[in-house]
């Protein structure tokens, strides 16, 4: 089983959905800061507090993880003088030092940040959308065209903390 260290760099929760409506009107504003130090994962059902959680359309998609370096590509992309900031990306889990991107449907992964593994099976593609171009500079939507981050299932239940971390593909 291939482990990989990786850095957690952003983990976000949000009750409810800041993308609604127009983009051109602007993202709705967080009831409470969505930025966590750690998040409580719970198996099938998805990040305490996040707004997929328990959401039966949303069990095999209720947690986002997304890749920081897609950030440092935009950046080059685009030109920008530095990566934009992950959280306005509303993944919930930003991983740094592993392409998440590449992996397979059902391919099932588990992240250690120090608390104990908490498996997750990577479902689909989480691709961006217009509201990138708003949140994050123009033209992000597309320059994150395959580099939108994965939407997973949770398999177990577990904490998950910001800093060093591992990542290891298991199946």
């Amino acid at each position: 089983m291939p482990s990989y260290p990786v850095e957690i760099v952003a983990l976000l929760v949000s009750s409810r959905h800041a993308f609604e409506g127009r983009p051109a009107d602007g993202p709705r504003p967080d009831p409470e800061p969505a930025s966590r130090e750690r998040v409580t994962v719970r198996a099938g059902l998805g990040l305490t507090g996040d707004r997929y959680f328990n959401h039966p359309a949303h069990r095999h998609a209720a947690v986002t993880v997304f890749d920081a370096g897609s950030l440092d590509h935009l950046a080059g992309v685009l030109g920008l003088p530095a990566a934009p900031d992950p959280h306005l990306t509303r993944r919930n889990i930003t991983l740094r030092g592993f392409e998440v991107d590449g992996l397979a449907r059902g391919t099932v992964f588990c992240l250690d940040s120090g608390d104990g593994p908490v498996r997750f099976r990577a479902h689909r593609p989480a691709h961006p959308c217009a509201w990138m171009d708003v949140v994050l500079a123009p033209g992000a939507f597309r320059g994150l065209r395959s580099r939108g981050g994965i939407r997973c299932e949770p398999l177990d239940d577990g904490l998950l903390r910001l800093g060093p971390a591992s990542l290891s593909v298991l199946s």
